[in-house]
């Protein structure tokens, strides 16, 4: 299976439908009268349906095992035709699309079943997605292209040359998944004065989006909190809450996080963790969703 332990949980959604198609209006009337020997094809199938969406992962080797939350199976008969609907809602951090499919398949063979020593020409039609929500899909239409970011790596370390930088270097990968350019990647010393400078010419220069990493910690060196602190105009707690909840899942050290962010003028100002781990982690916590902001601020200055 797949990695999805990066991934940030969300509601989830998926439909999908299957068609089963009988060769006699006889076939429907016995289905409408209840006359098929094996029972009522509807109660039977759903039941099958309900056991199939919460079993998908015992038969497909890829799919993770989850908490199905609600399933709803739905049939409809349409001339020749018996529709079936399945819908599936999970709060997780992978989609619920073959669970959906897996249960009509399921709902479609236990009507075949039921039916076929009624009718010896049954078809099992159009297995597929109808519709999918949650997760990063969510956020592929936000509308927002030509975003500009700027990376600050704030370490006397790594400026000097004695280390080389790898977290601001993990940002700039997590980065380049979205519609953002990469305008400036800077390296600085741990001092105050000099984070300050630097940040306020990238917002002079219109840089929608700042990133620093480094000198967040509880180590006397944490000028960039400082620094954050006194120019940051208006904080956005729960961009500090969704980095540390999401670290916390991972590592108990997360209690220790002093990150930050916020808003000067229209700039996103993100105060990350110096560790690759910690920045890394960090990113995949906000993005995609920490985009939105740029929507409402747009939203905002048209109203």
């Amino acid at each position: 299976m797949i990695n999805i332990t990066h991934k940030s949980t969300t509601h989830r959604t998926a439909v999908a439908q299957a068609v089963v198609k009988v060769s006699s209006e006889q076939t429907i009337k016995a289905i409408l009268e209840k006359r098929v020997p094996k029972g009522d094809i509807f109660t039977m199938s759903k039941a099958a349906g309900l056991f199939a969406a919460k079993r998908t992962s015992d038969m497909i080797p890829d799919c993770h095992p989850l908490p199905i939350e609600f399933t709803s199976i739905f049939h409809e008969i349409d001339g020749l035709e018996i529709l079936i609907r399945v819908e599936i809602q999970t709060i997780y951090k992978t989609g619920v699309e073959v669970e959906a499919m897996h249960a009509a398949s399921v709902v479609a063979l236990t009507i075949y079943d039921m039916l076929k020593p009624l009718d010896k020409n049954i078809s099992i039609e159009h297995i597929k997605l109808i519709e999918k929500s949650g997760g990063k899909s969510d956020f592929a239409n936000m509308e927002i292209n030509g975003l500009k970011a700027a990376v600050i790596v704030c370490s006397d370390s790594i400026s000097k040359g004695n280390k080389q930088d790898k977290a601001g270097k993990a940002i700039i990968e997590k980065l380049q998944k979205y519609p953002i350019n990469v305008s400036d990647y800077i390296v600085i010393p741990d001092e105050k004065e000099v984070i300050i400078e630097k940040i306020k010419n990238l917002c002079i220069s219109n840089a929608n989006m700042v990133i620093l990493t480094g000198g967040t910690g509880l180590s006397p060196r944490d000028t960039t909190t400082e620094a954050l602190e006194s120019i940051i105009e208006k904080r956005i707690p729960g961009i500090d809450e969704a980095i540390r909840a999401y670290g916390q899942q991972r590592t108990p050290y997360s209690m220790l996080s002093r990150c930050i962010s916020g808003l000067i003028g229209n700039t996103l100002v993100l105060g990350l963790p110096g560790s690759t781990r910690g920045a890394t982690e960090s990113m995949d916590a906000l993005f995609p969703a920490v985009l939105h902001i740029f929507k409402v601020m747009k939203g905002a200055r048209h109203e």
